[in-house]
């Protein structure tokens, strides 16, 4: 039974794995990516810009970053906010260009980095129990609203465990593929 009400719920929880999804994209692992360096500022002529803003970002091999400034002055800048940042990172410049190279995680660090994927997963399912919670809140006011009857409140109530059940999974699947990228050597 499709109802609006258990779309809407459907398309937060879709919000909520999709935050998480970006969320993880933060968490080091062993392989150079872009995304390592969002959320670092950058000094820039005195307002505070994202990294991506002021210079461009590849990957030219699997453990090397190359951060090209389209503006040379701000290289100074860059290089102190990737020192700042805490992904334990060191950048070398010649002038032009930053590299940054990503060393191997240790046994250790990789431990820890698992643990944080794992909380970072026990609050996004949190997340989507919230949905569920408010969407049973919803249905039964509609129910003592006589906007639906009460069979169709049981109906929809399963259907949105149902939603919640696999947007859980969603995220499960999500933190197992992590969990195996940092682990691997």
């Amino acid at each position: 039974m499709k109802h609006p009400v258990l779309d809407d719920a459907s398309r937060k929880m879709d919000k909520g794995v999709g935050a998480f999804e970006k969320e993880l994209t933060r968490v080091r692992t062993g392989r150079a990516t872009p995304a390592l360096l969002d959320g670092i500022m950058v000094d820039y002529y005195g307002s505070q810009m994202p990294i991506n803003q002021v210079a461009s970002i590849s990957v030219p091999e699997s453990r090397m970053l190359l951060i090209q400034p389209w503006d040379a002055n701000v290289l100074p800048e860059l290089e102190k906010a990737i020192l700042k940042s805490e992904l334990g990172l060191t950048p070398t410049s010649d002038g032009k260009v930053i590299r940054v190279s990503i060393p191997p995680l240790t046994e250790e660090r990789r431990k820890e980095l698992v643990k944080l994927v794992n909380k970072m997963a026990e609050e996004a399912r949190v997340a989507i129990r919230n949905v569920r919670r408010d969407y049973m809140e919803r249905l039964k006011k509609m129910k003592k609203d006589k906007e639906i009857s009460e069979d169709d409140m049981y109906k929809m109530q399963d259907e949105l465990q149902k939603i919640t059940d696999s947007h859980i999974k969603d995220i499960d699947k999500i933190r197992e593929d992590k969990e195996k990228e940092i682990m691997e050597f």
